[in-house]
């Protein structure tokens, strides 16, 4: 479960060191300049990212576990 928690810092790293490298206005993404549409499409990719290892952490899917902090 390790691993995939390392997943989380992929959203963070892409928006803030992908900034520097997308910085320009021109193209035009569904009309938002290019590096606001970099920082839409991450903060896109980070919710899928939180979906994804919620979906895959064992302590939800548990039938028994009705609290988040309980412990096995």
């Amino acid at each position: 479960m390790t691993a995939v928690r390392w997943l989380v810092a992929l959203p963070f790293v892409g928006i803030l060191i992908g900034v520097a490298f997308a910085n320009q206005v021109e193209p035009l993404v569904l009309g938002m300049p290019f590096v606001l549409a970099w920082i839409v499409g991450w903060v896109v990719v980070g919710a899928a990212v939180m979906a994804l290892v919620y979906a895959l952490d064992p302590i939800n899917s548990r039938p028994d576990s009705q609290d988040a902090g309980e412990q096995p």
